[in-house]
Formats: structure tokens, C-alpha cells, sequence
């Protein structure tokens, strides 16, 4: 049994975990602890509020009653608009706190593109245009050359969480370029979970999604691999590429 912890803002699209617990379809568990926001906003101002340390540890101390071998910030936008040093911080005192190694899924994202061998990306976006930039600096912090960035313009969770696929498609194309390698989908308020192959077969290419990257990474911390070609090329790599370095989490045990 592996068990990986969530902290998740709010509510919106968490019943994408479940799902993919089911997708998983092994010994895996995905307990998730909402945190507190201050409403539905996604400014700039209210992610860093969502992601106050204090806030944060609230539900660490469930977290680790519940057995968890790692701990996710299962949000993209309450960590990369921190920078990448703020987000570094970020996850460090989480760490200390659950004493466990803890990553955000901005983190994720990185360490998924490395995963699979790729260095240029196009970033979908369903953030305003004041924040959607601001992941695209993120990932140029992990040495990644973000190609474009679509930003949808989307201000709150719940409006996020009612995309449908057909939405989730159609910024996805708008977003691709030819010479990105990955597409990128950072956000946790989408539901996306049941269908990545099929975004990847319409882009010929791997998509990597929010809620997708932060499961990947809980388990990596964990020293799980896992098998589910049904969440797309990422989980249906067994080892990373040659030459690629395996970049831990924040691991801080008191």
C-alpha cells in the first residue's frame, strides 16, 4: 500500500483523485484534506493567500494520520505565483512540518517534463492574463523553454471546474505549437483525468495535466512507480529517459 497526501484548495475538480485512484487500479491511496481560500477568486493576491503557511498546515496534521509517505500542494496557481524560490519555501515548510517529502504540483510539472525527455513546451491556461504568465516564468526557472502560453482568461475554480472536455480540447489546440514537445494544462480546478490519451492522440504529442502530474509525483517521492497507460505517456514510461536525473522532492524529517 502506498499512500499519497493531497492538500487541496477549496473545491472544485477533486473528484478527479478518486478517479484516478480508480484508474490506478493497484494498492495506491489518495486521501485528500481541503485547505481555506477566501472565496472563489484566482488573483494573484488570493493564490498567495491560499497558500499562507499557516493555512497549509491545518490539514497536515490529518495528513498524516491518514499514513501518507508524501505530501502534495495539489494546486498549480497557489504555488508558481510565488516564483520559483518562493515555491521552494513553500513546500520546505511543509515538509518540516508533516515531516514527509513534499513537492507542489507546480514542482510536478518540471520534474514531469524532465521525465520525459523534453525541454520545450506549450502552456494551456486557463488563468487571467495577469497569471497565466507567471507559470510560464516558472517553468523558464527549471530551464524549460516555454514555446507559447494560451491564457483562457478564466478568474474562479468553479469556473473552471464546469470546462467540459470539449473546452479543455479546444484551448489545448489553441495552445499547441509545432515545436513544443509536451502541452501543459496547469490547472487543479480542471477535471481532465478521464481523458488525456485522447488529447494526446488529437495533439500527437504528451499532455501533462494538473491533477494528473500532482498524483505522479506524490508516488514518485514515494518510490512508486506505476503502470497506467490510461493517464497518458507519463505513467506509461517505466524509467525516465537515459541521461535524465531523477530531481527529489523536499524531504525534511524531524
Amino acid at each position: 500500500m502506498t499512500t499519497v497526501g493531497l492538500l487541496y484548495p477549496g473545491h472544485a475538480a477533486e473528484d478527479d483523485f478518486p478517479r484516478i485512484e480508480v484508474m490506478i487500479d493497484s494498492d495506491i491511496r489518495l486521501p485528500l484534506f481541503h485547505t481555506v481560500t477566501d472565496g472563489d477568486s484566482r488573483g494573484v493576491e488570493a493564490l498567495r493567500a491560499a497558500g499562507e503557511p499557516e493555512r497549509l498546515a491545518a490539514g497536515v496534521e490529518e495528513l498524516r494520520m491518514a499514513g501518507a509517505e508524501a505530501l502534495i500542494w495539489a494546486t498549480t496557481g497557489g504555488s508558481f505565483v510565488r516564483g520559483w524560490d518562493g515555491a521552494h519555501d513553500q513546500v520546505a515548510a511543509l515538509a518540516r512540518t508533516a515531516g514527509l517529502p513534499a513537492s507542489s504540483t507546480s514542482f510536478a510539472f518540471a520534474h514531469a517534463v524532465r521525465e520525459l525527455g523534453a525541454t520545450r513546451v506549450a502552456v494551456a491556461a486557463t488563468y487571467t492574463e495577469d497569471v497565466a504568465p507567471l507559470f510560464a516564468e516558472f517553468l523558464e526557472a527549471a530551464d524549460l523553454e516555454v514555446i507559447t502560453t494560451e491564457s483562457a482568461g478564466i478568474a474562479t475554480a468553479d469556473e473552471a471546474a464546469a470546462c467540459d472536455a470539449e473546452r479543455v480540447k479546444e484551448l489545448v489546440v489553441a495552445a499547441d505549437h509545432p515545436d513544443a514537445q509536451v502541452v501543459l494544462i496547469p490547472d487543479n480546478a480542471l477535471r481532465t483525468a478521464a481523458y488525456i490519451p485522447e488529447l494526446e492522440e488529437r495533439l500527437g504529442k504528451p499532455v501533462l495535466t494538473a491533477n494528473q502530474v500532482a498524483v505522479w509525483e506524490g508516488l514518485r517521492l514515494a518510490d512508486r512507480r506505476v503502470w497506467a497507460p490510461t493517464l497518458g505517456t507519463l505513467f506509461a514510461t517505466r524509467e525516465p529517459p537515459p541521461g535524465i536525473d531523477e530531481h527529489r522532492g523536499i524531504e525534511v524529517r524531524e
